[in-house]
């Protein structure tokens, strides 16, 4: 997963930004998963920057509709 930045989220359709989300979402709650279970993420950097795009598409998809 590459970190998407505004421009390129703003390019993306609301469907494509929610469906991102959702991706965003279940890989999250697999590290938390295994960090659970008494092991390590893979990556923690990658958790904060998967949390970092969530916000940001979050954001702009509230942006969007506020324009509206």
């Amino acid at each position: 997963m590459a970190i998407l930045k505004p421009d390129e989220i703003r390019d993306m359709s609301p469907q494509e930004i929610k469906e991102k989300i959702n991706e965003l979402e279940l890989e999250i709650s697999k590290e938390y998963g295994k960090i659970a279970v008494g092991g390590f993420p893979d990556n923690e950097g990658r958790m904060k920057e998967m949390k970092r795009t969530i916000a940001r598409l979050k954001t702009i998809m509230t942006q969007e509709k506020e324009e509206q």
